[in-house]
């Protein structure tokens, strides 16, 4: 496995990493063997990095996340990192609000500490602009996020900051610009490149690859999120999460399937989409890991076997990447 320091800290992160969150399913579900099997599945193949938050499941991904990492066999210690997403009526004292969500992940997680700590809110120009938006100033103002966010790691319980990328473009820039955030979670995957093609879908006005590359030039690390873009990438049907979300819709997977058909059937004999998908992710500059939401340890394996393959060829992004934006 190939490790990646996450942007400014020191941390160094496998660049393929566990997503806990809803689409795989595994991690909000009751099946704590299966959870137990992957996450040790993970451990073994040398991911370091484990990502999970309050509202995935209602706490439910942080519980079974804390139990599965307590009970695995690892050669070195994981790294956790876990998000406070903030409800509109808790804006009036966002300092309590974010104390008392990470003390109750910290609580379900098992753990002391972790090593990153997200915004999960998107962030617009006014509160609301996308379900529960939050503005900069209430992200970098007084009394805002991240004075919340520097409380906790002087009280050595968190290592570094970051944010999700949705929202629009100025103001998850000035995020950027800021200084004091680590990373980042874009969505980013094969489909990202084709211009006017759902770059930013989720969000206002983001075109999620002008982002990534804004992070690669202030040093903020990429965490590419919908790398096989709901599971459209990787020939999985929708999930039941798929039909619930405001952001990355029904509608939104379905005309993801249908590109995702027309890119397999440019690729050479013998080369799967989802191999295809994940190294392209792994090629892009500035991204430090892949997460990817792992239901099985043979998913596990395969997504260790594609990262093991190595960045694509300049013929091969060609094929998939140039040829496809000139159709």
């Amino acid at each position: 496995m190939e490790y990646r320091v996450l942007g400014r800290s020191d941390l160094q992160v496998s660049t393929i990493s566990f997503g806990a969150g809803p689409i795989s399913g595994l991690m909000v579900g009751d099946d704590a063997g299966s959870q137990q099997q992957t996450v040790q599945a993970a451990c073994d193949a040398d991911m370091n990095w484990f990502d999970t938050a309050a509202t995935y499941g209602d706490g439910r991904s942080e519980q079974a996340l804390g139990n599965a990492l307590q009970s695995c066999t690892t050669k070195t210690p994981p790294m956790v990192a876990t998000k406070v997403r903030l409800m509109p009526d808790q804006l009036d004292n966002i300092a309590s609000a974010v104390h008392t969500s990470f003390s109750e992940s910290l609580r379900r997680l098992g753990r002391e500490r972790v090593q990153l700590l997200q915004l999960h809110n998107s962030v617009t120009a006014a509160r609301g602009d996308l379900p529960t938006s939050v503005t900069v100033q209430d992200v970098l103002g007084p009394g805002g996020v991240m004075e919340a966010f520097e409380r906790l790691q002087t009280d050595g319980l968190v290592d570094a900051f970051g944010f999700t990328g949705l929202g629009d473009q100025q103001s998850l820039h000035t995020l950027i610009t800021d200084g004091r955030f680590s990373a980042a979670q874009i969505p980013f995957n094969l489909l990202t490149p084709f211009a006017a093609r759902g770059q930013s879908d989720g969000s206002v006005d983001v075109d999620y690859q002008q982002l990534t590359e804004d992070c690669c030039t202030h040093d903020v690390g990429v965490i590419a999120i919908r790398v096989f873009a709901g599971g459209a990438l990787a020939g999985q049907p929708p999930s039941p999460h798929t039909y619930r979300t405001q952001f990355f819709t029904l509608d939104i997977f379905e005309r993801d399937r249908q590109q995702a058909q027309q890119l397999t059937a440019m690729l050479p004999d013998g080369m799967s989409l989802s191999d295809v998908s994940l190294r392209f992710v792994l090629s892009v500059p500035g991204v430090t890991t892949a997460l990817l939401g792992l239901a099985t340890p043979g998913e596990v394996r395969q997504a260790q076997q594609s990262a093991a393959r190595g960045r694509l060829n300049d013929g091969l992004m060609h094929v998939v990447v140039f040829t496809r934006q000139g159709d």
